[in-house]
């Protein structure tokens, strides 16, 4: 057989290469009009995405507007109407009530505020203390803004990381569970003045009155107010005579008062200082009968009806009683 000289050599390989040309360009040809197809299929599906998705929401938007006016609520007091399933309610509050953590509430009274909690929420709650329950407290009122009042600000700081959602402040009180007859009484001689109940607390010179809070705070609506805190285990405590006059005059004034009821837990209720201020700012007409337990005051505060006095005849009222020592 004759072997190929190098011309035919040359000539084959060349037709070879070229063939491998051609077929590259085909490729690249293939690959380019199969990733503009892509292109405009990919464009095409997010563009028909967004508008269904503005359409959605704007769907849903006006929806919740015209719940909100067959209601007649006012949108404000609730940052959303996602409330939590009743049987995941109940088995927080089941398990929370079990709980063996130390320096909790007893079940009955975990169980009364769960109670009061579950027919408000998803509510703007305000809580004075923090505790073993918090956590529980901020998972029931699920849709709903919960706010912790702490006079531990390195407790604040402890939790807050733990919780994320949860929100808190530390308060800084300077009153003294020995001074509460006094502090009492010279909140009385101011009742029409520094003390009224309609006020305008960012501004208040009432000594029992918080007025360093966040300024925002004082234009929430709240709808139901816990009252833990701050301590009063000994007599350099310092008390929860600002707590409870804080919460009366919200509930008396401004966005809380405009917005309806505001339901007042109380906790540790069977304690002196507990009775005789809550008797005197919150009001006996406004306790729930029936309602809480020994250690647990339950009251709706209507809102205000105008004049000096926080309840009917409180003219000449006076209290009597120990020094007002409790365990927190």
């Amino acid at each position: 057989m004759k072997s190929m000289g190098s011309r035919d050599k040359l000539s084959a390989a060349s037709a070879a290469s070229g063939h491998r040309r051609a077929l590259l360009a085909v490729f690249a040809f293939c690959f380019a009009f199969a990733t503009f197809l892509t292109f405009l299929y990919t464009t095409s599906h997010f563009t028909s995405a967004a508008a269904s998705a503005s359409s959605s929401g704007g769907a849903s938007a006006a929806a919740a507007s015209l719940s909100v006016a067959a209601s007649g609520s006012d949108p404000s007091s609730t940052t959303t109407n996602n409330k939590l399933p009743l049987p995941v309610f109940d088995a927080l509050v089941h398990y929370a009530s079990i709980s063996n953590a130390t320096h909790r509430m007893s079940d009955t009274d975990i169980r009364a505020i769960s109670a009061v909690l579950r027919a408000r929420a998803p509510c703007n709650l305000l809580i004075f203390g923090l505790g073993a329950e918090s956590p529980l407290w901020l998972a029931l009122n699920h849709g709903g803004r919960t706010v912790f009042l702490e006079e531990n600000e390195f407790y604040v700081k402890y939790l807050e990381p733990k919780h994320p959602g949860m929100e808190a402040y530390d308060v800084s009180y300077t009153t003294k569970v020995r001074d509460f007859r006094d502090l009492l009484a010279a909140a009385r001689a101011s009742r029409a003045k520094e003390c009224r109940p309609v006020q305008n607390l960012l501004f208040s010179e009432c000594r029992l009155a918080i007025n360093d809070l966040p300024n925002d705070l004082y234009d929430v609506p709240w709808d139901m107010v816990l009252i833990d805190g701050p301590s009063g285990w000994n007599p350099n405590s310092p008390g929860r005579m600002p707590s409870i006059f804080t919460t009366a005059v919200l509930a008396r004034s401004g966005a809380t008062a405009a917005k309806g009821p505001t339901d007042v837990l109380i906790h540790d209720f069977q304690f002196e200082l507990e009775q005789v201020l809550s008797k005197e700012f919150l009001c006996d007409e406004n306790r729930v009968a029936g309602s809480g337990t020994p250690s647990l005051g339950h009251f709706i505060i209507p809102g205000s009806s105008g004049g000096d006095a926080f309840c009917s005849g409180q003219e000449g009222s006076s209290e009597s009683g120990g020094n007002g020592r409790r365990r927190k």
